[in-house]
């Protein structure tokens, strides 16, 4: 299994010929076991109702997604160990491809059996500060034939599926947020993972955005 330094550079190099990667993590890398941890500990409580949109635009709608999430904070140690990490890649990622990257957020996403995400973008161009997209899968006891795949679209064809990728444990997607579509098929159960996102800085005269 590759070292960290190893797969940034492999992320890396994904993304500049590609535009998506998809890699596995080393399953006794300390972040990926403080993660299985941390979700051991949350109750369902913990998780409430995904919604869509940001702010004023947020809002709640069964008829595209059906998960519920929980954000990960610095606050708490073993959330913070992924955090961290994903600085490590963050750093990584703008000294090869001058991303630019300046903040990363994300949170656990439980899929219930029958959830769903349907086909979306992470965001559009010119008009969000979101620039790349991290899925992470936390299902070691997944088989085929469970669901809750990703399924990535082409970005010149949305009708035409790229990639199905199963949500295996330590699997970690990366890809360009405005520019590939994609949706998780319905779980036939309970299905865990973590969605995060690379933002840029786009604060204008005080209004700080990212919020930090």
């Amino acid at each position: 299994m590759a070292t960290s330094t190893n797969l940034f550079e492999q992320i890396a190099l994904d993304l500049q010929v590609h535009g998506v990667s998809i890699q596995s993590l080393d399953l006794q890398e300390p972040a990926l076991l403080a993660l299985s941890e941390r979700l051991d500990i949350l109750s369902q409580q913990d998780f409430h109702k995904a919604g869509i949109g940001r702010q004023e635009d947020h809002m709640k709608n069964e008829q595209v997604r059906r998960d519920k999430i929980h954000w990960l904070e610095a606050s708490d140690p073993n959330e913070a160990l992924f955090l961290t990490y994903m600085q490590d890649l963050k750093v990584y990622l703008n000294r090869r491809l001058f991303l630019g990257l300046f903040s990363y957020e994300c949170h656990f996403a439980h899929y219930e059996p029958g959830a769903f995400y349907k086909k979306h973008l992470d965001a559009f161009k010119g008009e969000a500060n979101r620039i790349l997209s991290t899925v992470l899968y936390l299902n070691p006891d997944w088989q085929e034939g469970d669901g809750g795949e990703l399924a990535i679209y082409d970005p010149n064809d949305s009708e035409q599926v790229l990639l199905i990728v199963p949500p295996s444990y330590g699997t970690l997607v990366t890809f360009l947020s405005d520019e590939f579509p994609h949706e998780v098929l319905p779980a036939k159960k309970a299905r865990y993972s973590i969605a995060g996102w690379f933002r840029v800085n786009t604060s204008v005269a005080g209004n700080i955005d990212p919020p930090q």
